[in-house]
């Protein structure tokens, strides 16, 4: 594999740096240390501009080309954020922080841009100007779009935004993508219950919410088996229910949550429309009453044709092309780059991480080997995208 041999010279010091946000775990928009460590590094390394703030906690870097003629701007996102899950992977660097951990790889992300960014400052071979973006609450807090509507976009130029991020299963060395959507659109659904209150010998006295709830939770399966076509994708999962406190009384108030996750924006509107109209029809047939609240989350994860034909090339040139898959199968949960691409032209891609535990898994830990994959696949894109005019 052409991986840029400047990374080896430093990947002692790329694994520290992984290693040092790995113990250190911040959620969401309160990554004040990780933050702060990633625009000292910035600075360190001589690039032109480092801004923080942007989004609340997020942190820009803007590199200068040896040449700027080209005026493109080309920018590279990795999030910073971590979750609130318990660690038992093991390792001697595993989380300080209790019920805090890196536990879908945002750790190596950070760190596979900051090493590119080292290397883009050092050299400056590139004609125009690259933006690197370090990213807080992509777990759920839509850091995306708030680096966004702080003027992420308008206030550095950026013509075009690109993400990578590291996928369990698939072996080191490989890269996938797809032209379109990649990731899903995810809601989530709360519904508030209310019946009539009863003892538990007296159940004809009252409206039961368990048995309403487990009619509700089983007629949600039908919005998918029975209202998608089957070649398309959809998700409904009803992951909580909080009914009663005792064993003798049926409660008046219950509630249940779950979550939607779709491709397609009518699939979207479809899945949405079922859910209140069984919902309510269910409850309503036992007496009860719902109240449902819908909240639409993260849109699709929408890849750029031009861009991702453009990335799939890149990861070519590092790892040869056949180890590329440019027809990756869509998977169903969220990422919050999708604002990005919403905003500007761009592409998502995955890299192998290898036979690991997966994401949000407790006893997972990103795999050091891959950094240099992500460190030259960045510096390669930057360079191929904003190239020096010959000699």
């Amino acid at each position: 594999m052409p991986i840029v041999n400047r990374f080896a010279d430093f990947q002692p010091d790329l694994i520290a740096w992984r290693r040092d946000f790995h113990r250190n775990p911040e959620l969401l928009y309160e990554v004040h240390r990780t933050a702060a460590s990633v625009a000292t590094r910035l600075r360190s390394f001589g690039v032109d501009e480092v801004v923080t703030g942007i989004g609340r906690t997020g942190v820009v870097g803007v590199i200068r080309g040896r040449l700027t003629a080209s005026k493109r701007v080309i920018a590279l996102r990795a999030d910073m954020d971590a979750l609130p899950i318990a660690e038992t992977s093991g390792q001697p660097y595993a989380s300080q922080i209790p019920g805090v951990m890196h536990a879908c790889g945002h750790d190596g992300h950070t760190t596979m841009l900051l090493g590119a960014a080292r290397y883009l400052a050092e050299t400056r071979n590139f004609d125009g100007t690259a933006v690197v973006i370090f990213q807080p609450a992509e777990e759920g807090g839509a850091g995306g779009k708030a680096m966004i509507e702080d003027g992420l976009m308008d206030r550095f130029g950026i013509e075009e935004v690109y993400g990578l991020h590291n996928m369990p299963g698939m072996p080191v060395g490989l890269f996938g993508t797809r032209p379109g959507p990649l990731l899903a659109a995810t809601d989530e659904v709360t519904i508030k219950l209310t019946g009539r209150g009863a003892h538990a010998a007296r159940p004809h006295a009252g409206v039961d919410l368990v048995l309403t709830a487990a009619a509700i939770v089983q007629g949600l399966q039908s919005v998918v088996a029975r209202n998608v076509d089957p070649l398309e994708s959809a998700v409904v999962s009803m992951t909580k229910i909080h009914i009663g406190d005792a064993y003798n009384v049926i409660a008046e108030t219950g509630e249940l949550a779950g979550t939607v996750r779709t491709l397609k924006p009518e699939l979207r509107d479809l899945v949405e429309d079922r859910v209140k109209v069984l919902v309510s029809g269910i409850a309503a047939a036992f007496g009860a009453t719902a109240d449902i609240r819908y909240r639409r989350n993260y849109p699709v994860t929408r890849n750029h044709a031009a861009q991702t034909a453009f990335a799939a090339e890149v990861a070519g040139d590092v790892v040869g092309k056949g180890n590329v898959d440019t027809a990756t199968t869509p998977i169903m949960g969220g990422e919050d780059f999708s604002y990005m691409l919403e905003a500007r032209p761009g592409a998502f891609m995955f890299v192998g991480q290898g036979d690991t535990p997966g994401l949000h898994n407790p006893a997972y830990d990103f795999n050091d080997e891959i950094i240099p994959l992500g460190c030259s696949y960045w510096v390669k894109l930057v360079e191929t995208a904003m190239p020096l005019p010959a000699q």
